[in-house]
């Protein structure tokens, strides 16, 4: 479980990426982190794993406190950053060199994982692009089997096959006793994975849903033409109509549209609390 509460951070202690923040996530969901640029999602990563400090307020993972960095917590989470970086290694020579760091790590199920997002053994891992450098840090993470596993935009640098073989392996190896956190701008890529949804806006938090929940609350639907603007949170005009975000007042069934959600919150944030509260 993560538990943050009064979290106040920025660089400048005169403009705040996050003021007050209170959040509290469970294993068994995949978390999906939504946020325009610059609004610090790569930030509150860092701060989970304890790579930045919290100005005020505090952090708890698993009963651990991040920033002290102790080797009993950070056996048990892993942060996959946007820009990944690997050492002239081989495939081997990295497993060995790090994966003692983790009590966990399963090597015939890495092996099995680089297979699925076909990283070929191509001498040392700085020679490879990046696609495959980021699908190998994605394998390695996973063989690691953290219960906490944090990804930074991880459908970044990756081409249109290996984002779908990248959704097929998160889904087959996610379980109940795991916690996923994903922050990612590149909605679209990850429609059909997230369940449960966070979104940060100026500091803020909007949302914090189940998929269920917003669909339960929220109807994403297309019409001819929109009656009352006052009534809906989002219009999008399309070559159907218009795509639009309103209170499901009449118990509809749809189907959630993740980026049309993110701006219907951001455009609307009071209306959107006073429907989630």
């Amino acid at each position: 479980m993560i538990q943050i509460q009064n979290l106040s951070f920025g660089y400048n202690r005169k403009k705040l990426l996050y003021k007050n923040l209170n959040l509290k996530m469970e294993a068994g969901s995949i978390y999906g982190l939504l946020g325009k640029n610059g609004a610090g999602k790569s930030t509150l990563l860092k701060n989970l794993i304890g790579l930045l400090f919290p100005n005020e307020g505090s952090i708890s993972v698993n009963g651990f406190t991040p920033k002290k960095r102790s080797p009993s917590f950070l056996e048990t989470i892993y942060l996959i950053p946007e820009e990944v970086h690997v050492p002239p290694l081989t495939i081997h020579g990295y497993m060995n060199l790090f994966s003692p760091f983790y009590p966990d790590f399963d090597k015939v199920k890495f092996f099995d994982y680089l297979n699925q997002l076909d990283v070929k053994d191509e001498g040392k891992l700085n020679t490879l692009s990046f696609g495959q450098q980021k699908k190998f840090i994605i394998a390695f993470a996973l063989a690691c089997n953290t219960k906490v596993l944090l990804l930074d935009e991880p459908t970044n640098g990756l081409d249109i096959p290996s984002k779908i073989r990248f959704r097929k392996l998160i889904s087959s190896v996610f379980s109940d006793d795991r916690m996923i956190f994903i922050s990612t701008h590149q909605i679209r890529d990850l429609d059909n994975l997230i369940d449960r949804v966070i979104i940060v806006d100026k500091g803020e938090l909007l949302l914090n849903a189940s998929v269920d929940e917003i669909a339960d609350k929220l109807c994403f639907k297309t019409v001819s033409e929109v009656d009352d603007m006052n009534q809906v949170l989002y219009s999008e005009q399309s070559l159907k109509g218009f795509s639009i975000v309103k209170e499901n007042t009449e118990s509809e069934n749809s189907k959630v549209n993740l980026e049309h959600l993110f701006n219907a919150i951001t455009e609307k944030p009071e209306m959107a609390k006073a429907i989630f509260k």
